[in-house]
């Protein structure tokens, strides 16, 4: 199962970790592993590029437990890396709708 915990501050969105594999396919076929680390891959990517935000990201391609965590380094987010973060949320919720047994999203207040 992939678990992905969001971080907020004072309902905002500053950070997420994705962890795990959703187990849904084997390696290559797994359409849930697919859709999770497109959606986390790029909106980091979007932040990075598209934003004058500052993060930090972990990334680890174990095959037995995948871990990538992120979070803002700026004390404000930008309204545009609000949004991206949001809609990170939406979209996995989207993922999560028909797939329940394989991802699971939790929040964390931080």
């Amino acid at each position: 199962m992939i678990r992905v915990t969001i971080y907020k501050k004072n309902d905002e969105i500053v950070g997420f970790k994705s962890e795990g594999h959703a187990g849904y396919d084997s390696s290559g076929k797994d359409i849930i592993c697919a859709a999770v680390s497109t959606l986390v891959i790029n909106t980091i990517n979007s932040i990075e590029l598209l934003t004058d935000d500052k993060d930090k990201y972990e990334v680890n391609e174990d095959e037995n437990n995948a871990l990538i965590e992120f979070r803002l380094t700026t004390d404000k987010p930008s309204r545009e890396t609000c949004v991206l973060l949001k809609a990170l949320e939406l979209g996995l919720s989207g993922v999560r709708l028909g797939n329940k047994k394989f991802l699971r999203i939790l929040f964390e207040e931080v």
